[in-house]
């Protein structure tokens, strides 16, 4: 298929607007799927009745940050991408921590993006306390991990569909969240509607809630502001997000433990600390009960208000570069 961009395309999704540049259609080229496979899907699970909800993200370009001091507004250009609509609940989570449906039956249709084998996935470990805290646990988001531990979870999921999962980079996350708005939120700069779109410290009585029970973008993505934060792949620089070294589908990944990008705030957030463009980071606090020495590399004991979400990108990488977004 031979496509030749003559003018400039523009597509309308509801009351966003979204300008597809030419780097669209060349990624078309050379992926396996059309525009008309690119809509919103629902991953099954092998000997499950779970799936995940995937929403498509058509590629373009658009503003990043909020000229705060550590996020300085800058344009990045984004390929196109799947993002999940809902953040990861501890239903689906816990069956990567059970592992009991690891061998696919042969009626089970995999993608043909990966081909690892499952064994060779590590697996988290037994947390020694309820990682809940308390808050429940059917159709609730996911919390407590670790981002090694996140990105691990894509890994399997990633070797038991054989579609290609990772976590987002955080200007893929915010891109997804702005859903083509310039304003604090997705929705406009009116604070007093924040309540109809996210759970925060006004308005969560001090706890998380289930997934998807506010209301969207206009992407159709659920608790992009607030519930839970979100883990990004992303290594947290000041320095390095004002002096990128590319502009076309940035990332900055490091193997040092801490800082990492979080995105989207929490339950247990004020308002300023949920906005499309906010950036917070992981420390070492975040393991402050852990007995264990070393830390684990799978749980921490106090994060209660971050979790994750995952992407699936519409071109598959090369092998290298998905083994660098499963933390190798």
């Amino acid at each position: 298929m031979v496509i030749i961009l003559i003018v400039t395309f523009f597509f309308y999704f509801s009351t966003m607007k979204i300008i597809f540049s030419s780097s669209l259609f060349f990624l078309l080229l050379y992926s396996p799927f059309s525009l008309n496979d690119f809509v919103t899907y629902s991953q099954p699970l092998p000997s499950s009745t779970l799936v995940i909800d995937m929403t498509p993200v058509h590629g373009g370009k658009f503003i990043m940050g909020d000229d705060s001091f550590d996020a300085l507004k800058h344009e990045i250009e984004l390929s196109s991408f799947w993002i999940s609509t809902y953040e990861i609940s501890w239903d689906v989570y816990t069956l990567f921590m059970e592992r009991n449906i690891d061998e696919s039956p042969s009626s089970f249709k995999k993608g043909s993006e990966v081909f690892i084998d499952v064994d060779g996935v590590s697996s988290a470990t037994t947390p020694y306390m309820e990682m809940s805290f308390g808050m429940g646990t059917n159709g609730y988001p996911a919390i407590n991990m670790t981002q090694f531990a996140a990105s691990k979870f894509c890994e399997w999921l990633s070797s038991i569909t054989g579609n290609y999962y990772r976590l987002p980079t955080e200007a893929e996350w915010e891109y997804a969240c702005k859903a083509g708005s310039n304003s604090d939120y997705h929705f406009g700069d009116d604070i007093s509607q924040l309540g109809e779109y996210a759970w925060y410290s006004d308005n969560s009585n001090g706890s998380y809630h289930k997934i998807g029970t506010k209301k969207p973008n206009v992407l159709g993505l659920y608790d992009m502001h607030g519930n839970v934060s979100e883990w990004t792949i992303d290594t947290y620089s000041v320095d390095k997000y004002k002096n990128r070294n590319t502009l076309k589908n940035p990332f900055y990944i490091t193997k040092n433990k801490y800082p990492k990008v979080i995105r989207g705030g929490s339950w247990n957030d004020d308002a300023t600390r949920i906005k499309s463009s906010r950036r917070d980071l992981s420390t070492k606090e975040l393991q402050k009960r852990d007995p264990q020495i070393p830390k684990s590399k799978w749980w921490n004991t106090d994060a209660p208000y971050i979790g994750f979400r995952i992407v699936r990108p519409l071109s598959t990488p090369e092998d290298d570069v998905k083994n660098l977004f499963w933390n190798y």
